[in-house]
């Protein structure tokens, strides 16, 4: 009994650590400080749970149709994508350095990322990252498709492939 009294103790006091710590203003927001690890991991664990729950979305087509993966190279690029996640032979947008948490490199994680995944995160943002939500700025789910074809396929899209597919 003095053990579960003890340990209830503890997290009590944990607890009440914790409030202090962020509460009282210990935890710096400015975004050119680095989480400590501890924060960054559970952002991390947070994230991947929460994206993996909410991601129900299959896509409605083949995202291998050279059509829909140029026209989703259209969209990445007219929707602001590059300025961020940067494109083949395309360079990120100063602005983006400044961001925290970096933005991820897509050709680096989009092999790691299921399509749902992909689809839902380009609808609904995530939060406190930079990354806005485009549903609910009015891009149709089928644009949002074609950009998923897109950063799937973005691995092995050449520079000048990027280029001939982005120019009006």
């Amino acid at each position: 009994m003095r053990f579960l009294a003890f340990i209830g103790f503890i997290a009590i006091v944990a607890a009440i650590a914790a409030g202090i710590y962020f509460f009282a203003g210990f935890y710096n927001v400015a975004g050119t400080a680095g989480d400590p690890p501890f924060v960054a991991s559970g952002l991390i664990r947070v994230r991947i749970a929460s994206i993996d729950r909410h991601a129900l979305d299959a896509p409605p087509i083949s995202l291998d149709d050279p059509a829909m993966v140029q026209a989703g190279a259209r969209a990445f690029n007219e929707r602001g994508c590059v300025n961020c996640h940067g494109g083949p032979g395309a360079q990120w947008a100063k602005f983006s350095e400044g961001l925290h948490p970096s933005p991820p490199d897509l050709k680096e994680v989009a092999d790691k990322l299921e399509p749902r995944h992909i689809f839902w995160i380009v609808k609904n943002g995530i939060n406190m990252t930079g990354m806005p939500s485009f549903g609910p700025t009015g891009v149709p789910d089928d644009e949002i498709w074609k950009i998923v074809a897109f950063v799937k396929k973005l691995p092995g899209v050449s520079n000048q492939d990027f280029k001939t597919w982005t120019q009006k």
